[in-house]
């Protein structure tokens, strides 16, 4: 059960809390929560995959890529909603927890996580350029 006076922009009964996005983000493998700019954030290998940067507004906020943002954008759009300007464009995407549901909401977390873990991956590998320097 939510806190009181967590939830934000739904109707009775209705939507997400603030306390189901952490709950949801902090059950991914390896997910620690942490703070940004003094923000909560939820982060694995020392790198963000979601916020509540702007949780007074009741969003949630989610690092996806422009594609998965399309995606989710086209799903639900009373759900998902383009952060305005150049983090949007880049994929930031917020979540209106009032109005989302705990599949959705679910889901959302779990792609900007698994898309932060390759990311994370693919950064720990050496690139082909610098493989051909070292020979």
């Amino acid at each position: 059960m939510a806190q009181r006076g967590v939830r934000k922009r739904g109707s009775a009964g209705g939507g997400m809390s603030i306390a189901d996005f952490r709950r949801i983000a902090l059950s991914l493998d390896g997910a620690e929560e942490g703070s940004h700019m003094g923000s909560p954030d939820f982060r694995v290998g020392g790198r963000i995959f979601a916020t509540l940067a702007m949780q007074d507004q009741g969003y949630g906020n989610l690092m996806l890529t422009p594609e998965a943002q399309a995606g989710f954008v086209a799903e639900a759009p009373e759900v998902f909603v383009p952060v305005f300007g150049g983090w949007g464009r880049m994929g930031a995407t917020h979540v209106v927890l009032g109005v989302a549901n705990e599949d959705l909401l679910t889901g959302a977390l779990q792609t900007a996580w698994k898309l932060r873990v390759e990311k994370n991956a693919s950064a720990r590998k050496p690139s082909v350029k610098k493989k051909a320097k070292a020979r």
